[in-house]
C-alpha cells in the first residue's frame, strides 16, 4: 500500500476529491484543529475552517453538497479534539 492510500483512510475529506489548492488548504486547516494544544486553539483553528468553507461557499468553488461535507469534516475534527482535550 503506498502513503498516499494510507493518508487517504484516514483522510475525512478524501472523498471529495478536491481540487489540489483547495485540498492542500482545508488538509492544513484540519491538522490545525487536530494538533491544537488547548480549546482555545481548538475553536481558533476550527474559525479559520469554517472562514475557508465559507469563502469557498460564496465563490461556488464546489457543489453544495461537497461544501455542506466540507463543514461537517471541521466540526467533526473539532468535536474529537475536544473530547480529547477534557481528558
Amino acid at each position: 500500500m503506498s502513503r498516499r492510500e494510507g493518508h487517504e483512510r484516514n483522510d475525512p475529506l478524501a472523498a471529495l476529491n478536491l481540487p489540489q489548492a483547495l485540498g492542500s488548504q482545508a488538509l492544513r486547516l484540519l491538522g490545525a484543529i487536530e494538533q491544537a494544544r488547548t480549546k482555545t486553539e481548538a475553536w481558533r483553528a476550527a474559525d479559520r475552517a469554517e472562514g475557508f468553507t465559507l469563502g469557498v461557499e460564496t465563490l461556488r468553488a464546489l457543489n453544495p453538497a461537497d461544501i455542506e461535507a466540507l463543514y461537517m469534516a471541521f466540526d467533526q475534527a473539532l468535536q474529537l479534539r475536544l473530547l480529547e482535550l477534557e481528558q
